[in-house]
């Protein structure tokens, strides 16, 4: 089933490649199956098509943090907040805000 689901994605995202939901969703597949080079690499897409789009910092600061690349976990996740309070997204800037206190970063 998850390789469906993968290929479903995939397909998704080669019928609109512009669409930032796309690529996050590739992405969380790709966490899903510990793929995290192309999770990464696709959250980081996410980033580029729309520097606003706040869930796509939030997974890759945790997945970084997964990965104990902290520097790079914590660069993300703060820029995240400031992108939430960009947007007005107080939802997502507390949750970053807790990534980063309960990770000690």
């Amino acid at each position: 089933m998850t390789s469906n689901r993968f290929e479903i994605l995939k397909n998704f995202l080669d019928d609109d490649p512009k669409a930032p939901f796309n690529h996050y969703a590739l992405a969380l597949e790709y966490v899903t199956q510990q793929q995290f080079p192309e999770a990464i690499a696709k959250f980081e897409d996410v980033i580029v098509l729309d520097p606003n789009y706040v869930p796509a910092y939030h997974q890759l600061g945790l997945l970084y943090a997964q990965l104990n690349r902290q520097e790079e976990a914590l660069t993300t996740l703060e820029k995240g907040i400031q992108i939430a309070a960009l947007v007005g997204d107080t939802h997502a800037q507390t949750e970053m805000q807790e990534a980063i206190d309960e990770l000690g970063l």
